[in-house]
């Protein structure tokens, strides 16, 4: 779940708008994008909307929503799906982690990192973080 924002032409002026994308991962690895919603501009409260529309739609359950750390955005989604695990996009955790990273250290650091968020199993994710913690 995430938003984007782009500027349109409306009433012959330049207006900000807002996409919310919610994308779905199923059990064999089949990536669908459930829709896009136009909006002024991203909130909590959009959100709910925009989860409330998913389960009328069908949607009966979110397992894990991956998302940016919004305000507000996890308890909407809760509203809806109350089962739910809230996780932070992965684009987010890699941003809060470089801010303790020397500048000078950042490439090497990434590269590792990718062997972290890549591996195919929690066992390989393991050993590369804990290879990255022995440098």
């Amino acid at each position: 779940m995430d938003a984007l924002y782009f500027k349109v032409r409306e009433e012959h002026r330049i207006v900000n708008r807002t996409a919310y994308v919610c994308m779905a991962l199923d059990v064999k690895g089949h990536k669908d994008i459930l829709g896009i919603w136009i909006g002024e501009q991203e909130g909590a409260k959009y959100w709910l909307s925009v989860s409330n529309d998913l389960k009328n739609r069908g949607v009966k359950d979110i397992l894990i929503a991956c998302m940016d750390g919004l305000k507000g955005l996890p308890d909407a989604i809760k509203v809806v799906f109350p089962e739910v695990n809230i996780q932070s996009c992965i684009i987010h955790q890699i941003r809060n982690s470089i801010k303790y990273i020397p500048s000078k250290n950042i490439k090497a650091f990434m590269k590792d990192l990718k062997k972290v968020y890549k591996a195919v199993n929690e066992t390989m994710a393991s050993q590369a973080l804990q290879s990255q913690a022995d440098k």
